[in-house]
């Protein structure tokens, strides 16, 4: 391979799925790099936030906020590395002039990939090399027909003769964008009943073909007809997207509590509201008309817009006067022409934006519903005030200047009466100010903070009735009386220090999603308190400890006699249990996810955790293999288990036997070995895991030598005997599934490196 430095450009017409080929060579050679980084760039870039995302995803320091420093800290880190960088959805070549200068040229055969649907980009990206140009071709017409078919009938060749015409008559005006045919085939596949008339209505709606001239205007009239197919109820709650900017990764939780809020979502055959909003969320996702983000446990919990489709929305949006997008206060000054009903403020970019943002209120603002401000820095409005409509407030920003801290001064929002949705999201910058009193918002369902300078909660947050998320960062002391919060779903987090009110949690019967943390070893009548509210919470979904590694020696935790039967996720991955708790594997048979910590275990208890019907995902750690166990077999169960993350401090691989018939679903395995405990061996049985796509090992070796490293020669000769052992087994496999080596040094006495944590 040659070892300078390469820039590939892929360009294409919007839809064409430049970024989904970046993201899947991304995947499929990423190993082969020493850092990687993928980035989104928009067509309104703050370069300096741009530019401390990737300094951030790798894990850089940062010693400056100052745009030039950033990129010479990225050079430096990167001058002795290999590197893979996606600069995904770059726009104009201005942009790429200063994100290009912070790649060095280091003879490693580092590579860069850009994608563009502007020619000239692409060209300038790559040095007028048309080598290094990948043009997007749109889809062919049999490649067409196959995506349409998987979509619809579940595979490439499912399509039936009845529907082949209608189909290729369809797949025509599509262009061969697979944009457009994901998106024309979900409304197909949604339709209640599958007639050729319904089909050939929606070939008659969808105007003339595009395909070989491709247009903005004949791509959004594909995707205004899956909009305009849609349920009045789901139209509402997918404009609202327009909330959001560009390219921003939007929390599914977050959402669907602002669509409650804003009175989006009714009440459907006695179903909670929260999980009618849920099923919305699913739909715009199953009818492709947003983009999973993040998915765990088979769930959707984060999702993106593709730029196309928030064009059509923001076009609606304004079209119908439902939500205004503004990038400057001076843009709102000058318009003055209806009554705003949400109002999103993108300030992240230069100017006046940059600094103390100042809103003057006006009659167009006085009805305003929602307000979402995306900023550097804010100062709160004090003409909110008036806003007397405003039930949603969302705040998301990041300090990009050297100015000092951010301050959001909320004091103003005692008056906010309506309000039922506040969200304040910012680094480690920010101070945020409350209002000394609080219970005048009795309509607030949830109040979701990040600052590390918060200290303390108003006394009176427990008399709000209707709160039923409150999510607060560490160190916050939270007001006494707490039991009084009845309608609470969510608490994080919970200090176990705080004894008075770790007790009261037992009061919170709805409670659905339960963090504690501490920060000392906990008090024996701190653990007491928990587990007796354990025994109390019975609709407790979610339950998660974070704290320092704890030994709890006399099993307390373990031996909870009540658990909350309806648990789905378990995380308990550093406190240390002696063996696997017998509630875990007789009683949680929801348990979809378990983080757990013991001190050592059995084939027997292993067999038993596997009956559990739910179990998708199992991070199991064991400090100690037992002596007379040389192994632990999976002989049997474990039906539904996908991931399986498995560490013991001495040698995983050859701690491990797998029976044919075991983990039948198993698509992920990681583990964790010492390279002065392993023995060479892999896990024996693999070839039983008929499902398994990839192997991930993380093998930990000290520091030693001048320096605190090991000698290069170690690292070769460790990493070459790992990887030749499992690259082997592997080639073995039935399925041949994909081999990942994370080989990290540590100093003695480190926690393993493992997803545990």
């Amino acid at each position: 391979m040659e070892q300078q430095l390469k820039i590939l450009s892929i360009v294409g017409f919007g839809g064409l799925g430049k970024t989904t080929l970046a993201k899947e060579v991304y995947q499929v050679i990423g190993e082969q790099f020493s850092c990687k980084v993928f980035v989104s760039v928009s067509q309104r870039p703050d370069m300096t936030r741009l530019l401390d995302r990737i300094q951030s995803k790798l894990c850089i320091r940062g010693c400056s906020e100052e745009l030039q420093d950033i990129i010479d800290n990225i050079r430096t880190y990167l001058k002795d590395r290999r590197y893979l960088i996606v600069v995904d959805d770059l726009w104009d070549a201005s942009s790429w002039d200063i994100i290009s200068s912070v790649f060095p040229e280091n003879g490693k055969g580092s590579r860069v990939i850009v994608t563009t649907r502007v020619e000239h980009v692409a060209s300038r990206t790559s040095c007028n090399n048309h080598l290094c140009i990948y043009r997007m071709r749109p889809l062919n017409s049999q490649d067409s027909m196959k995506l349409l078919s998987k979509r619809i009938f579940g595979s490439e060749d499912g399509c039936p003769p009845r529907y082949r015409e209608v189909s290729a008559e369809i797949l025509k005006k599509c262009g061969g964008l697979p944009l457009a045919i994901i998106t024309i085939s979900s409304l197909l596949a949604n339709q209640p009943a599958r007639l050729r008339e319904d089909w050939e209505s929606i070939r008659n709606s969808t105007g003339t073909q595009f395909g070989a001239n491709q247009t903005l205007e004949g791509m959004r009239q594909i995707l205004y007809l899956s909009f305009k197919n849609l349920p009045s109820h789901l139209r509402t709650c997918f404009l609202y997207l327009a909330i959001y900017p560009e390219d921003h990764v939007i929390a599914r939780d977050d959402l669907i509590r602002q669509w409650i809020a804003e009175g989006f979502v009714s009440h459907s055959h006695g179903r909670d509201l929260e999980d009618v909003a849920k099923s919305n969320f699913n739909e715009l996702i199953n009818r492709s008309l947003i983009q999973p983000e993040k998915t765990e446990l088979g769930e959707v919990f984060s999702c993106r817009v593709h730029d196309m489709m928030l064009d059509l929305i923001l076009s609606r949006c304004a079209d119908d006067n439902f939500i205004r997008v503004t990038y400057s206060p001076e843009e709102i000054s000058r318009q003055h022409d209806h009554k705003v009903r949400r109002l999103s403020l993108d300030f992240r970019i230069g100017g006046a934006a940059a600094g103390t943002t100042s809103l003057i209120m006006d009659n167009s603002l006085s009805q305003v519903r929602s307000l979402a401000l995306f900023a550097r820095s804010v100062c709160m409005p004090a003409s909110l005030l008036f806003s007397k409509y405003l039930r949603v407030l969302v705040f998301e920003f990041q300090n990009a200047s050297s100015r000092g801290k951010i301050k959001v001064d909320l004091t103003p929002i005692g008056q906010l009466f309506q309000l039922r949705y506040l969200k304040v999201a910012g680094d480690a910058t920010a101070i945020i100010e409350l209002p000394t009193e609080i219970q005048g918002l009795q309509c607030l369902e949830t109040l979701e903070l990040h600052s590390i300078h918060i200290r303390s909660m108003p006394s009176d947050i427990v008399r709000l009735p209707c709160l039923k998320h409150l999510i607060v960062p560490w160190f916050t002391t939270l007001a006494d009386g707490i039991g009084k919060m009845k309608s609470l779903r969510t608490l994080r987090s919970i200090d176990m220090s705080d004894t008075t009110n770790i007790k009261a949690t037992r009061e919170l019967t709805n409670l659905r999603s339960l963090r504690v943390y501490y920060l000392l070893v906990p008090a024996d009548t701190a653990i007491d308190a928990l587990i007796a509210s354990l025994g109390e919470l019975r609709d407790l979904r979610y339950f998660d400890v974070r704290g320092s590694m704890y030994n709890d020696e006399a099993n307390r935790l373990g031996s909870l006699s009540r658990p909350p039967l309806r648990l789905e996720r378990l995380k308990i991955g550093r406190w240390q249990l002696p063996r696997i708790p017998r509630w875990i594997c007789s009683d949680l048979q929801n348990l979809r996810r378990l983080n757990l910590l013991v001190k050592e275990t059995s084939t027997d208890e292993v067999s038993v955790l596997a009956e559990l019907p739910s179990l998708i995902v199992l991070y199991l750690y064991v400090v100690d293999q037992p002596k007379d166990e040389s192994a632990i077999i999976f002989g049997k169960g474990f039906q539904a288990l996908e991931q399986l993350y498995f560490c013991c401090t001495r040698d995983t691989p050859s701690y491990m036997h797998f029976l044919p018939g075991v983990l039948p679903k198993l698509r992920h395995l990681e583990i964790y070995f010492d390279e002065w405990e392993w023995s060479g061996a892999t896990p024996a049985g693999m070839e039983h895991l008929l499902s398994l796509q990839c192997i991930e090992a993380y093998m930990n070796f000290y520091c030693y030598g001048e320096g605190g490293h090991s000698p290069p020669y170690k690292r070769k000769t460790a990493d070459s005997l790992a990887g030749c052992a499992f690259m082997n087994a592997t080639q073995a496999h039935p399925s041949h599934p994909d081999f990942i080596l994370h080989y990290i040094p540590l100093p003695e006495g480190s926690p393993p490196p493992f997803s545990i944590w």
